[in-house]
């Protein structure tokens, strides 16, 4: 007997807004802090509540996986 595979989901289209969707309230501070990337003042938090702006962590994520890439392109295996 073999099993069955379902079939898989797409992801979810990315919002409108860019790749990542912070609209929920848990991205916002009253406090401005400095950005982890750039370093000028934000209110913004990413998911683990550090600050960051959308756009430096978007540039970061890109960043990561074109370095994930370039990893697996030159050993045919991701690294840790």
């Amino acid at each position: 007997m073999t099993a069955r595979r379902g079939r898989r989901r797409a992801p979810p289209p990315p919002p409108p807004t860019g790749l990542l969707d912070w609209r929920d309230s848990s991205h916002w501070s009253q406090h401005e802090k400095p950005c982890r990337y750039c370093g000028f003042p934000t209110h913004l938090r990413d998911s683990k509540r550090s600050p960051a702006h959308k756009v430096c962590a978007e540039k970061a994520l890109a960043v990561q996986a074109a370095e994930a890439a370039d990893a697996y392109q030159q050993s045919g295996r991701l690294h840790d």
